[in-house]
């Protein structure tokens, strides 16, 4: 098996040796301006977002449980009344 993975070795050598140099052009490496301009813009748009996200964040309370006294224990789907269709639940 190592004279095989030798004889590989040495077809795939001699392949990548003989290729030809590729033909680049004068305008080889070159960037366009457009590529600058997209990339500010993408830079410009993270940090209006990261500066929003930071805003919202710090308008969220520290803790979302309930401090009020008595309303922890209430379930609000025990209420008679919906206000919100103008209709009333029936007392089992």
């Amino acid at each position: 098996m190592n004279d095989a993975m030798m004889l590989g070795l040495e077809l795939m050598a001699g392949v990548l040796a003989q290729e030809e140099p590729r033909q680049t052009g004068p305008d080889f490496g070159k960037a366009s301006p457009v590529g600058l301009i997209i990339i500010v813009l993408l830079l410009i748009a993270v940090f209006l977002l990261v500066w929003s996200m930071n805003k919202h964040l710090k308008r969220l309370p520290k803790s979302f449980d309930s401090e009020a006294v008595g309303t922890a224990d209430a379930d609000p789907d025990l209420t008679t009344e919906n206000p919100g269709d103008g209709t009333n639940r029936e007392s089992p």
